[in-house]
């Protein structure tokens, strides 16, 4: 017989029939066959979930996963969306009437992703002590800060660099939604799919970047010319929606727990901060560049529209699942290896057409670039798990070390995040001291080569710690 669910008479509830006297309501259309039951309170918390319970899984679990992700999705792309937003603003200033020098304009760039970078942790702990609906609601409603204020302050022109740069920081928030949006989905999935899982949300997100890029160039022109206040009310809506979608659809679960030891843990590891490296060469490749990419059109090539700079975002963010299933086959370790020749290849082809002054050339050389960089993402997360999994010696140590595995992911994303601080402003230090940005690519390029030396040198050399264990 089937076991029912104990729900409370709410109407956000997402399972309610006939009230009784005492305020409690029995549903059983989705209940598990024999698994444990799943109860239903005020507010949409749900007690009892177990998606590693096959039974609760299969009636009543995915679909409710499967709905909060899709949700999870679409509030991480706006928060993409606004963490990138002024990586499109930017080139449009000079338009719009402000006067910047180019070490100002890289500087509102890159300070989005060093706000961004610096959120991550916090925000990853926030679902546990909030709740992940609620906490969805939350950081959704706070990108109305950057965005509306983005669009006060570029109304007028003689606004102060320093007003200028304290909103682009605002922009930060958005970087913030990435931890949050995985660490709760996180606790949907079970095991086996939680890779999958993880996989759409990062992509969905990831999305933003390109969206932004293709969309706001478009909205921007208006009859009076360049209306750059549109870039940032445009979102108004969207957040407004995401928002009350969460509040209507998404739940929250009451065993979602914070281990704050799990960082402990990862933290006194060396292969965290060894992964936390590499990983600033990956996403944080695709971040920097991504920010830096449609001012690098307009300054090199200003006869060719900045518009198609949303490509190398695009391309990117597809190719990160790619990534995680290459990984999957053939390993993280090599995988991330070949990403890094690839990107170290097309920074190289970059720099020689620029020298050539070939517009062809130079973007078809970023997007090998965020290829192999958004491969690189997903395939150095699939390393994490099997690094600290490998040398286990009985269940007690497994445990431990996936608590250390779940704190080093948590880690690396926000260590790596900061190359999109340092990547823009390498350009504009090699600008300010060689009147171009081939010094800094130059520099970028040996980097990708000591990272490349560095993942073979620890996990994939024969005569590693790891031995024969593919990583």
């Amino acid at each position: 017989m089937a076991q029912p669910l104990a729900t409370v008479d709410d109407e956000s509830s997402p399972a309610s029939s006939s009230a009784s006297t005492t305020g409690t309501t029995t549903d059983t259309s989705l209940a598990p066959a024999t698994g444990a039951p799943l109860a239903f309170r005020r507010g949409r918390w749900i007690d009892g979930w177990d998606p590693q319970d096959e039974r609760q899984w299969a009636t009543a679990g995915r679909a409710i996963a499967r709905r909060n992700l899709n949700l999870s999705i679409f509030a991480e792309f706006l928060g993409f969306a606004v963490w990138a937003l002024w990586s499109i603003v930017v080139p449009q200033l000079p338009a719009a009437g402000f006067t910047l020098s180019v070490d100002q304009m890289f500087w509102l760039i890159a300070l989005p992703s060093l706000v961004g970078a610096t959120l991550r942790i916090p925000y990853t702990f926030a679902v546990p002590l909030f709740g992940g609906r609620n906490w969805t609601i939350v950081s959704a409603l706070l990108l109305l800060i950057p965005t509306i204020s983005l669009a006060v302050v570029v109304q007028d022109p003689s606004t102060s660099f320093g007003v200028l740069l304290g909103v682009a920081a605002l922009a930060g928030l958005g970087g913030g939604n990435f931890a949050s949006s995985m660490a709760n989905i996180s606790f949907f999935f079970p095991e086996r799919e939680k890779g999958r899982a993880l996989g759409l949300n990062a992509a969905g997100g990831n999305l933003g970047t390109a969206a932004v890029q293709l969309v706001v160039p478009i909205v921007i022109v208006g009859a009076a010319g360049v209306q750059l206040e549109r870039a940032g009310l445009i979102f108004v809506p969207l957040v407004i929606l995401a928002a009350v979608l969460a509040w209507r659809f998404m739940d929250n679960l009451s065993n979602a727990k914070s281990d704050p030891r799990s960082y402990g843990a990862a933290a006194r590891h060396r292969h965290t901060w060894i992964i936390s490296f590499v990983y600033i060469g990956t996403f944080g490749s695709f971040i920097g560049f991504s920010g830096a990419f449609p001012t690098l059109l307009k300054g090199t090539f200003p006869e060719v529209t900045a518009s198609v700079a949303f490509l190398g975002a695009l391309v990117g963010s597809v190719a990160r699942p790619l990534g995680g299933i290459l990984a999957d086959r053939l390993g993280g370790a090599r995988v991330t290896i070949a990403s890094f020749a690839v990107m170290a290849a097309g920074v190289v082809s970059a720099i020689a057409a620029l020298r050539a002054h070939s517009f062809g050339a130079y973007l078809a050389s970023f997007l090998v670039l965020f290829v192999a960089a958004g491969a690189g993402n997903g395939s150095v997360y699939r390393m994490i798990p099997a690094v600290f999994r490998h040398g286990a010696t009985d269940d007690e140590d497994r445990a431990r070390r996936a608590r250390a595995a779940a704190g080093c992911l948590g880690i690396a994303g926000a260590v790596g995040a900061f190359g999109g601080f340092l990547i823009p402003r390498g350009f504009a230090i090699s600008t300010s001291t060689t009147g171009n940005i081939q010094a800094a690519l130059w520099v970028i390029v040996g980097m990708y080569v000591v990272m490349a030396a560095t993942v073979w040198a620890v996990y994939a050399r024969r005569g590693s710690s790891f031995g024969q264990t593919v990583i």
